[in-house]
């Protein structure tokens, strides 16, 4: 029998200590829809009897509008919305976030705060500052970062965490900053955890934490929202990092890319889900491409609170603690959860009881494969680590001690195989004290284990113990592409901390022997939908009738543009709703299209990273290598005033702001793809960059000038000196046509985006088809800081109105 680890719902024995493509979301009901569907949410002898009237009289009555767990969190750090208005995915809102944190970047975000105007933290309690990233580095030119930021936030008086306290999210969590049906960001991609304990986390860039930081709040666009379904039981020996691993393997052509994601699943399913694998889920979902990974506010979540709150009780005091059993009773009180036909982007379904060990790479997160499949492979190895904010809590260091202690019961010595360096390194001093005081700690040491302080390491590439070349690595941490723990010659894998353990042990990618396979199970269920037959035949019939009336819908809309030319008719004209433009943005925007034909041009292939870090580069510089590492010769082809079209995931990778203002140096006004990434689109629009998704567009060109075949890609590689942009993303591998050599090309095509119709119109070269299409709405909200020049000119003029 394995033993559950760390007790039922990872427990502690020693508080926290405050030491200083498919399928779309259904069509909305159609103009001759009679009446909207109603549910029963009661029985009629329940509404009639008298006390049970009563009850039901205090019970908040549902909303107009069906929302999501993540419009719900959203609506609640919302400002300006309009009486009655119910924020849903695709909504541009003005956002006050519950917390921001900041970690080593806290620095150039104080120099961005510092250069806007601003001298005072709006509200000092919104703001958390933690050093994490580069911890080992003892240069003078970091510890003297390090007192900049000390000093800074002594100052302003937010709460600090020195370096060796632990690494920022899990600080976050553990001292209850990130809490249940709160919106919390940080300047870090990370910042997904915080939904391991129901509290709506994801990343911001450094203008947005400035932006934060001087005015308390930023914006936001609501992602789509997916729906995982989780069904089943965890079996022994299978840990929530294999979940997340299979996720990211078997679920790897971006069906979540820049996704909200909402775990959902019966209480018998997320029972067998402790709150440290929740923790690792949501972490590495940033890895599975989406912006955030929520879990539900449910009695697993509750009864960790209650724990914190109790021992917070005895040895702390409440007065010290966010941990309160007053907060818990009022978090119950009004608890948040979807409501019922609340509509999804996507759903997707992973039934627990059929997955096995897990193992992601080598050097892609997009490859995962059973461990009973490697293990034959011998698979040789040079290092293991046991580190990050992903699966480096006392639970995970239990799983990992217990793997040495049954190996010296068996006769086997307990150390680490030779030719095998192993490093560990505690999520954060409290986590490691926990693990000290179980045993678990020396367990590792006694058996050769190196420790690092509680930071993150080699998991940046930052510090001791980085694999060399030619070397091959399994580390419990988030990422494996290349690059990014040390060379780009070697090869690294992901696992949980049970198998990086056995793997230090053998010598080799192995486990612990733990699996206990369930009967009658051969492989994997997963799939679109909910993975419950009868939910999923309920949703098939109202999917089948969508589709029908999508297809006729489209049969109407070809037969018009073949009679009238796609031109709108007047009635529609005339009802069609206009957007308000503010003074300063323009109505139309239009140019000649420049085609960059690629999907996954990453912000290396727009503005090079032997760029990024230099200071004081010209504009005329910046404009002049725009792109050149995607197309040299992109330069003198594009021109003033052209719109730039390219593929899908435009702009992934690092944060780099530079992305952006490099394709504003070169008189670009406007950039145009099939979709963008998450990270670029928002730098974009805080440095005045327009940007419109236009999947159709990206179509018509490619059927008119390319082949849609790849040729290739490459291994996704971390770009050079990319860890010193600690708030990056994930990068893409760039995908490029196998038959059409030309990556830049002047079309002939003009672009049209009528702002105030929320429309673009598209004429195919002269005297060619003209023909348009409705995108989203550019809000004022928006238009705004693009009308003045970018987010910090915005701050710049929020404080002079404030003043």
């Amino acid at each position: 029998m394995i033993p559950q680890r760390i007790g039922l719902l990872g427990l502690r024995a020693r508080p926290s200590r405050n030491l200083a493509p498919l399928r779309q979301s259904r069509s909305a009901l159609r103009a001759y829809t009679a009446t909207g569907q109603r549910f029963q949410d009661v029985f009629h002898a329940q509404a009639t009897n008298p006390d049970a009237s009563a009850i039901l009289s205090t019970l908040k009555t549902a909303p107009r509008v069906a929302q999501t767990l993540t419009e719900k969190i959203v609506q609640r750090y919302s400002l300006g919305l309009g009486k009655g208005k119910f924020v849903k995915s695709g909504d541009y809102v003005t956002l006050s976030p519950h917390r921001c944190m900041t970690h080593d970047n806290s620095w150039p975000v104080a120099l961005k705060f510092m250069s806007i105007g601003a001298s005072k933290i709006h509200d000092p309690q919104q703001i958390v500052m933690t050093l994490d990233h580069d911890v080992q580095n003892k240069s003078e030119t970091n510890l003297k970062k390090y007192r900049q930021i000390e000093e800074f936030a002594k100052k302003q008086g937010v709460d600090f965490y020195p370096a060796g306290r632990g690494i920022g999210h899990q600080i976050m969590v553990e001292e209850g900053y990130a809490w249940p049906g709160t919106m919390t960001v940080a300047s870090d991609s990370h910042s997904n955890m915080y939904g391991g304990v129901g509290c709506l986390g994801t990343a911001m860039v450094r203008t947005d934490a400035a932006s934060i930081w001087a005015t308390g709040k930023t914006w936001w666009q609501i992602p789509p929202i997916a729906k995982v379904t989780l069904t089943g039981i965890l079996p022994k020996g299978v840990t929530g990092k294999d979940v997340i691993v299979a996720l990211c393997g078997l679920f790897n052509n971006d069906e979540v890319l820049n996704h909200a994601i909402e775990f959902v699943g019966s209480e018998q399913t997320m029972r067998t889900l402790p709150i440290d694998d929740r923790l690792a889920i949501a972490n590495m979902t940033t890895e599975w491409g989406a912006l955030t990974g929520l879990f539900p506010i449910d009695s697993m979540l509750q009864a960790w609170l209650r724990s914190k709150a109790t021992t917070s009780a005895l040895f702390d005091g409440p007065e010290k603690s966010r941990f309160t059993h007053n907060t818990i009773d009022d978090l119950v009180a009004n608890q948040l959860s979807a409501d019922k036909g609340a509509s999804y982007a996507k759903s997707l379904y992973l039934n627990l009881s059929t997955l096995s060990p897990y193992v992601s790479g080598p050097n892609s997160v997009k490859v995962a494969t059973p461990l009973r499949d490697l293990e034959p492979q011998n698979i040789k190895l040079n290092k293991a680590y046991l580190v990050s904010c992903t699966n480096s809590r006392a639970s995970d260091l239990a799983a990992a001690a217990k793997v040495f202690k049954d190996a010296s019961k068996s006769g086997t010595p307990s150390k680490i195989a030779d030719g095998v360096e192993f490093y560990i390194a505690a999520a954060s001093i409290p986590e490691q004290e926990a693990a000290e005081d179980a045993g678990d700690w020396q367990t590792l040491l006694d058996a050769g284990a190196k420790p690092l302080p509680a930071g993150c390491g080699p998991c940046i590439g930052l510090g001791t113990g980085l694999l060399e070349p030619g070397e091959v690595g399994i580390s419990a941490s988030n990422r494996n592409f290349k690059g990014r723990m040390g060379s780009p010659d070697a090869k690294a894998y992901l696992a949980s901390p049970e198998v990086v353990a056995a793997s230090a042990l053998s010598g080799k990618i192995s486990g612990p022997g733990w699996y206990e396979k369930p009967v009658g199970v051969e492989k994997v269920v997963l799939g679109e939908g909910t993975g419950i037959a009868d939910e999923d035949r309920t949703m098939s019939v109202i999917d089948a009738l969508d589709k029908l009336i999508a297809d006729a819908d489209s049969v109407v809309e070809k037969a018009e543009t073949s009679l009238f030319g796609g031109q709108e008719s007047a009635e529609d004209a005339g009802n069609e709703q206009l957007t308000d433009i503010l003074p300063g943005f323009p109505e139309k925007v239009e140019g000649e299209i420049v085609f960059c034909d690629a999907d996954n041009i990453n912000t290396d292939g727009i503005y090079p990273g032997k760029y990024t870090y230099q200071d004081g580069v010209s504009v005329e510089k910046m404009a002049e290598v725009c792109m050149e590492n995607y197309d040299k010769s992109f330069g003198s082809i594009a021109r003033e005033g052209d719109i730039l079209v390219s593929g899908f995931n435009f702009g992934c990778g690092s944060s780099r702001e530079q992305a952006a203002t490099a394709i504003l140096a070169k008189k670009i006004p406007l950039v145009v793809s099939g979709s963008f990434g998450n990270i670029f689109s928002r730098n974009s629009i805080n440095n005045a960059l327009m940007g419109v998704e236009v999947p159709r567009l990206v179509q018509r060109l490619r059927e008119t000038f390319s082949s849609t075949a790849v040729s290739s890609q490459g291994d996704v590689k971390e770009p050079q000196l990319n860890k010193e942009n600690l708030d990056s993303a994930l990068p893409s591998a760039q995908a490029v046509p196998a038959e059409e050599k030309v990556l830049t090309r002047r079309t002939g095509w003009k672009f049209v985006w009528d702002v105030r119709r929320s429309k673009v119109i598209v004429t195919e070269g002269e005297g060619g088809p003209t023909w348009s299409q409705k995108v989203g709405e550019l809000p004022p909200n928006v238009q705004e800081i693009i009308a003045r020049g970018g987010l910090e000119k915005w701050v710049k003029a929020e404080i002079g109105d404030s003043s």
